[in-house]
């Protein structure tokens, strides 16, 4: 082979490697996180639209949430009667599929049929309201989450503690931050985080707590109340009152500190599991 066919080569072989560089470029360009953002105060609620706002930075973001609020719905899915879908363009900001169902109902919907692929990540939030101790089992916002980590998609819940001053764009951009370090740290498919953000009216919060679930209740009351069919009408409220788990969500939050707590939903007691399992049952005839 001559110089001229070794110098010819030399540059077939190199515009070869460009275009292969070029090639990987596009390709690691081209793909984009697939994120699944849903909620349980409604599609029209001012805290999707915030956290789509903040999520878009990370990638394509798809809307299916309910078509009205369903708050403490918890982890219901609807099977009595067929859902109803729209899609729908929400404050003129974007399109989302509103779903005349329930939370849990959203994400099943979202992943199997109308976002055309299995996301990549699940968003519910933010919630106007904290979902700390016994609340998040009532949590129809931690129930969209679990639903996604059921699929076995990492899943986080965002939700906002109830104030004077309910500035969801900037709670949006601290949740964003939180999820950066989660994703870029490692979110295992399955895994789901709950994070709670403090009232922010009395300026920046604390700083961040990785805490546990408190399993406090609320001191419930119910507002009684004749309506005008004379029928009595009972409307439920309550607060927290003195805390007793110190190193808890509800404790951090209340201190003013935004929390993260990791979840799971295996309800089994295994101290329980392992001494019933040693009893001598009875025979069943």
């Amino acid at each position: 082979m001559g110089p001229s066919c070794r110098l010819m080569r030399l540059g077939f072989e190199e515009e070869v490697r460009s275009l292969k560089a070029a090639a990987r470029g596009v390709e690691k360009r081209t793909v984009v996180m697939k994120i699944l953002l849903t909620n349980d105060d409604g599609i029209l609620a001012p805290g999707i639209a915030a956290m789509y706002r903040a999520l878009t930075e990370l990638g394509d973001v798809y809307v299916v949430a309910p078509d009205s609020a369903q708050s403490a719905s918890a982890h219901a899915i609807t099977v009595q009667k067929p859902i109803a879908v729209s899609r729908i363009h929400v404050h003129n900001e974007f399109y989302g599929h509103s779903v005349g169902g329930l939370p849990a109902d959203c994400v099943k919907l979202g992943i199997q049929e109308l976002i055309g692929a299995t996301p990549d990540l699940v968003i519910s939030g933010i919630n106007d309201g904290a979902n700390v101790s016994i609340n998040v089992l009532y949590s129809g916002t931690v129930a969209a989450a679990a639903d996604g980590a059921f699929f076995g998609i990492p899943s986080i819940a965002v939700s906002m503690a109830h104030g004077e001053e309910l500035d969801f764009d900037r709670a949006a951009r601290i949740a964003l931050t939180l999820i950066k370090s989660l994703l870029e740290r490692g979110m295992a498919g399955g895994q789901l985080i709950n994070i709670n953000i403090p009232r922010l009216e009395g300026g920046n919060p604390k700083g961040v707590r990785v805490a546990a679930q408190a399993t406090q209740t609320m001191d419930d009351k119910y507002v009684k109340f004749e309506g005008p069919d004379k029928r009595m009408y009972y409307w439920l409220d309550g607060e927290f009152g003195e805390i007793r788990d110190v190193d808890s969500d509800l404790k951090a939050i209340t201190e003013g500190y935004v929390v993260i707590t990791p979840l799971h939903f295996n309800l089994t007691d295994r101290k329980r599991l392992a001494e019933l399992a040693k009893w001598d049952w009875p025979a069943i005839v």
